[in-house]
């Protein structure tokens, strides 16, 4: 009877070592499939790793590009602008010239007389050197005389009733403009014409108006 018992025993015992053993593998398994998912994810973060350095190393020679390219574009400007200052103070040598050949030829006490004569000539040919040195230097007068008012180069200073020339039209040059190979040194100071008014017509209107009121 005893050994009966014990061998009871036995055999319920040995389901509950079964479900041990279920438990224990079940465990592994799962500690296996939890490893892998790790190492899945191991895997993800360093591709997203090497795509982000990717990128930052695109945009890091990107901007290199750019810079050489602005340092080139300088350099450029620089080597083909670099007397822009220069020139445009220059500039005064000429409107200085202008200036003293205005006052000369007002000076009633010069008028019609030879000293006059001869001063401006010597003017002039300083007038003309000045703008053989400047023109060699790709600093070149702007013409506008009868040309269309272009605000790229000129600067309406007074309108001057004109019949016969298109409104718009340049017909005074109060100060002369410059250009820099291809860069406006500074604009010329122009008077532009305008439609001459009617004074008939604004009379009568004028008139017509007073007799209404």
């Amino acid at each position: 009877m005893d050994k009966e018992q014990e061998q009871k025993a036995l055999e319920e015992e040995s389901p509950t070592n079964n479900t041990k053993d279920e438990a224990i593998e079940e465990n592994q398994n799962s500690a296996k499939t939890d490893a892998r998912e790790i190492d899945k994810k191991k895997e993800i973060t360093a591709e997203e790793k090497i795509e982000e350095l990717e990128d930052k190393l695109a945009r890091t020679f990107a901007e290199m590009e750019n810079q050489r390219r602005r340092f080139e574009k300088e350099k450029d400007d620089a080597f083909e602008y670099g007397g822009y200052s220069f020139a445009k103070e220059a500039l005064s040598l000429i409107d200085n010239l202008e200036r003293s050949k205005q006052v000369l030829e007002n000076d009633d006490k010069l008028k019609n007389t030879e000293a006059l004569k001869i001063i401006l000539e010597h003017l002039n040919i300083i007038n003309k050197d000045l703008i053989s040195i400047f023109s060699k230097n790709n600093i070149k007068p702007i013409d506008c005389l009868n040309k269309k008012l272009d605000p790229n180069f000129h600067q309406a200073m007074i309108e001057i009733e004109d019949g016969q020339k298109e409104p718009g039209t340049i017909v005074q040059e109060i100060q002369k403009g410059f250009t820099i190979k291809d860069r406006l040194l500074r604009p010329s100071l122009v008077g532009v014409s305008k439609k001459t008014e009617d004074k008939n017509k604004e009379n009568a209107e004028n008139k017509e108006n007073k007799e209404n009121n």
